[in-house]
């Protein structure tokens, strides 16, 4: 029993030094969850012109309000239109802006954070008074604002809210470059007379990935509630789109007669949410050691 013990140990050990990052997810459970009920969605939304046969935004008031049932999975809306066939679609404004949104935030405030804390002088104070003034909103509050004055349109939310994490990655990257340039290496390349824009791209960008990582996870979730919610306030997403803020905003009228049509957009943008969450806290349990549990 000792030598099988021993043996399990050591193969653990081994394991780990070959491969940390695959032993620790193996390890947390959660993120799993998340991956699998994240994946489920995914794969559901792809392939929606299989998985259902009806049209999203196809009017068939002889069916309007059907009860959930094994023709139509979530029911019916206010028009016929099938619950389940919208949400599928749905899910590829929600899940796939969410991540557009937060892929283009985060790529320019990791330049401008970057420059600003590498650079530093006027230029540092100009970019983190903003970005500061940018913060001192709530970011429901300043989505909203910024939406209302873009126009109620899915792409003006987009903008919107890319305008509202966009500081987020500012101050973290300049954070990193703070540290980053007081080091060896690059004293060094400043020595030997490379450009700026080179020791920018090759040492300050690389090395803020790893917490980028991990705040973009996060953000993804608060991105697609985001969205969501514009939605439903009518700045995002308008009709007919099948998104699932617009559904909640049109079915939470219903919600006493017809109580499908809202619950299920509302209980997609929840698994969505969580999924995402539980994914981005099993990547910084990876990526970042402080905060190893």
């Amino acid at each position: 029993m000792m030598v099988a013990s021993s043996i399990t140990y050591s193969e653990k050990i081994r394991s780990l030094k070959t491969n940390p990052i695959w032993y620790k997810l193996k390890q947390n459970k959660m993120t799993w969850i998340g991956i699998f009920i994240l994946g489920i969605i995914i794969l559901l939304s792809l392939f929606a012109p299989i998985v259902t046969p009806y049209n999203p935004t196809k009017i068939n008031i002889s069916e309007k309000f059907q009860s959930p049932s094994f023709h139509h999975l979530f029911g019916t809306d206010e028009v016929g239109r099938d619950i389940f066939t919208r949400i599928l679609y749905g899910a590829r404004l929600s899940l796939g802006f969410g991540i557009v949104v937060i892929v283009i935030a985060s790529l320019v405030g990791v330049v401008v954070g970057t420059v600003s804390g590498y650079v530093g002088r006027i230029l540092d104070q100009i970019i983190m008074r903003i970005a500061d003034m940018l913060l001192a909103f709530p970011n429901l509050i300043l989505a909203m604002a910024l939406a209302a004055v873009l126009g109620p349109s899915l792409q003006n939310a987009m903008i919107a809210i890319a305008i509202v994490k966009i500081p987020v990655y500012i101050r973290l990257a300049r954070g990193e470059a703070l540290v980053l340039k007081e080091t060896l290496f690059v004293k060094s390349a400043e020595t030997f007379g490379i450009g700026k824009i080179r020791i920018i791209l090759k040492h300050f960008i690389p090395n803020s990935f790893s917490p980028v990582i991990i705040q973009a996870t996060l953000d993804v979730g608060d991105a697609i509630l985001l969205i969501s919610t514009l939605g439903f306030l009518g700045l995002g997403a308008q009709p007919p789109t099948p998104e699932w803020g617009a559904m909640i905003s049109v079915g939470w009228e219903y919600l006493l007669t017809y109580w499908w049509y809202p619950t299920f957009p509302g209980l997609m943008l929840f698994l969505s949410s969580g999924a995402l969450n539980l994914i981005g806290d099993g990547i910084r349990d990876i990526l970042d050691p402080k905060s190893a549990r």
